[in-house]
């Protein structure tokens, strides 16, 4: 029973002195969310719409996003990054199909265009996101925010959609998630 309770106190502050290492103001998750909330309109006349989040179908294994974003005027930009609220990370993909065989690629610098619509969609340009949380909940909301080339920000609520709840118009069985071919 010692040795239990020794090995138990033992492990509870290891998992509190990392759980202090997340709370640095720098962390990824805290910026975005810091600048989304101090100037939700950061980036000007740029508009993210339709947001949605499925989870995955089986814990551990990768979400995806889908929105659509919008440029009113200005000088044509790029999107360099995606940050969605309570996922550890989120990569921009695009569905590319050679040869019959449909496969995922990241997709760098997305351009965005004045007066113009970037659709992330299934079948096209979508948001992989790794390491859902499990306190996103189907019929929930969370955040997603987008960063454009010259740093400033667009952020909008996603609502939060299961597989079986969704469409289910994004079957990724058929496609090769080998990171290590990319």
């Amino acid at each position: 029973m010692v040795m239990r309770n020794g090995v138990f106190a033992g492990l509870s502050a290891v998992a509190l002195i990392l759980g202090g290492c997340g709370d640095k103001s720098d962390s990824p998750s805290a910026s975005a969310s810091q600048s989304a909330e101090a100037t939700p309109e950061n980036a000007p006349g740029t508009t993210v719409s339709d947001a949605i989040v499925r989870l995955p179908a089986v814990s551990g294994s990768p979400g995806v996003a889908y929105f659509n974003i919008a440029q009113g005027s200005g000088p044509a930009r790029k999107i360099a990054g995606v940050y969605v609220e309570g996922v550890e990370r989120a990569e921009m993909h695009e569905t590319v199909t050679e040869n019959g065989v449909s496969s995922m690629r990241p997709a760098k610098d997305v351009p965005l265009e004045a007066g113009k619509t970037a659709a992330f969609k299934p079948g096209g340009l979508h948001i992989m996101l790794f390491g859902v949380a499990d306190t996103l909940k189907a019929g929930d909301t969370t955040e997603i925010t987008v960063t454009l080339d010259n740093g400033d920000k667009v952020s909008a609520p996603a609502k939060i959609e299961s597989i079986a709840g969704g469409s289910g118009d994004h079957d990724m069985s058929g496609m090769d998630h080998d990171m290590s071919k990319m």
